[in-house]
């Protein structure tokens, strides 16, 4: 297994533009795709797992470093994804905290943490595993019918030795978690059905370009461990600590501990996060039904989609009277009001009202959660997209303003980075979008 020897990737030095207290800035050209991940997938460690909800690592370096320069040394995120803040936290000197409650999602970014381990030696132990897997014949009956259908017979019976053998040969050592997440990684290559935008399984369409599973295997092996190899010769800052947890219930971390918090908290627009990953969860036999998304995953989440708002619709009234929501209950109740009467227009009757309610009440907890870690001089940036479920717009930065300030931060402003809904709103509504950075100040 070969390793090879890269060369170092520079830090980036790009623009700067800065948010003002209550000034509605627009970023540059040059700005525009630091919400998207997709360039996260040219970037060394970055790369290990596509995490479509994740947002641009060069983006987060840049920040990281003007605010080391003015004396910014802690920073935390409170909706981690796959690591791409603490990543650069690392590689830039911080001493940083991480906050997951999607524990599937959690142990990747924690996987991905392991980038310091001996690539010589993870390499011996891959060797090793595909070597066992090799040899082995399994019976991949035990999958349930998503599984089943993501996957030839043959592909399927070879995944399953990978994963056989990955759990009889496991021990402590970590790089056992590196395996796990090549295996992981590799699933979705491995599978001729298709994937949404959003990393949704397509068990009907189907895609040209299949790789052998032990093939793959190897060659993430390979790029894992250049990429180890690369990140050690630069990367030498202390070891963030992530907590697979709620942010809303982490006594872990004390009190005016942060200077710094960068995040993209979820969107409210019916991302449904559990489903995001639900073939790697069933691979895994982590889950067998919808039910078991629910149970397992959605309920320690932020709520953000109708799936996961159908349990809480009785509730939504309540909320929005919750003194948490003081500062938009007027406003809200006008918004879950005509999203209540518009679902009676839709053949679905999706539940906006009770997701939008549920939505921000779980922020509102949130922003006053942060407010005890984060010091008084400290900066607050929430990666963020507005929303018009139903056509009713919901003007999502203002509103998690409003609830910043009611908590205790002293100022907010949004910086917009682009427009969204311009390819779909013919199918489902003409009201236009942002998304942004809302700057909150400490």
């Amino acid at each position: 297994m070969s390793i090879n020897g890269s060369a170092q990737i520079p830090l980036l030095d790009l623009p700067s533009q800065r948010s003002k207290p209550g000034i509605f800035l627009r970023a540059t050209q040059a700005e525009k795709t630091s919400c998207s991940f997709v360039n996260n997938m040219g970037l060394p460690v970055h790369r290990w797992f596509r995490y479509s909800a994740g947002f641009s690592a060069a983006w987060v370096r840049q920040v990281l470093k003007e605010e080391y320069l003015r004396g910014k040394r802690t920073v935390i995120d409170p909706f981690v994804g796959s690591g791409t803040v603490l990543l650069e936290a690392e590689a830039n000197g911080y001493t940083a905290i991480g906050v997951e409650s999607h524990p599937f999602v959690s142990r990747i970014a924690k996987a991905k943490m392991l980038w310091r381990e001996n690539p010589l030696h993870l390499a011996k132990v891959a060797r090793s595993v595909l070597q066992k897997a090799r040899t082995i014949r399994t019976d991949v009956s035990k999958y349930c019918a998503l599984v089943q259908k993501c996957f030839s017979h043959e592909f399927l019976s070879k995944l399953d030795a990978l994963r056989c053998t990955y759990e009889s040969e496991r021990t402590d050592d970590p790089v056992f978690e590196l395996v796990w997440l090549a295996i992981t990684s590799i699933l979705r290559n491995c599978s001729h059905v298709g994937t949404a935008q959003w990393q949704y399984i397509l068990p009907r369409k189907t895609k040209a370009k299949v790789l052998e599973p032990l093939e793959a295997f190897l060659n993430k092996i390979d790029l894992l461990c250049n990429d180890m190899t690369v990140q050690q010769s630069f990367c030498k800052g202390p070891r963030p600590n992530l907590y697979t947890t709620d942010i809303r219930n982490c006594p872990e971390i004390p009190e005016n501990w942060a200077d710094l918090l960068i995040t993209s908290p979820p969107y409210a627009n019916n991302y449904d996060y559990a489903d995001a990953t639900r073939l790697e969860l069933s691979f895994w036999g982590e889950v067998e039904s919808w039910g078991d998304l629910h149970n397992k995953i959605r309920k320690h989440l932020i709520v953000s989609c109708t799936q996961h708002a159908a349990t809480l619709r009785a509730e939504w009234k309540q909320l929005i009277k919750d003194p948490l929501l003081g500062p938009i209950t007027d406003e809200i109740d006008r918004a879950c009001t005509l999203l209540n009467n518009e679902k009676h227009k839709h053949g679905g009757k999706k539940q906006y009202d009770a997701m939008i309610a549920s939505y921000f009440h779980d922020l509102a907890r949130t922003w006053h959660v942060l407010r005890k870690i984060m010091r008084r001089d400290s900066r607050v940036c929430f990666v963020i997209g507005d929303s018009a479920p139903y056509g009713v717009y919901v003007p999502v930065h203002e509103w998690l303003g409003k609830l910043a300030l009611a908590a205790g931060f002293r100022s907010y402003s949004f910086e917009k980075i682009r427009d969204r809904n311009t390819k779909w709103k013919n199918r489902k509504h003409r009201v236009p979008l942002n998304e942004g950075r809302l700057w909150v100040q400490g």
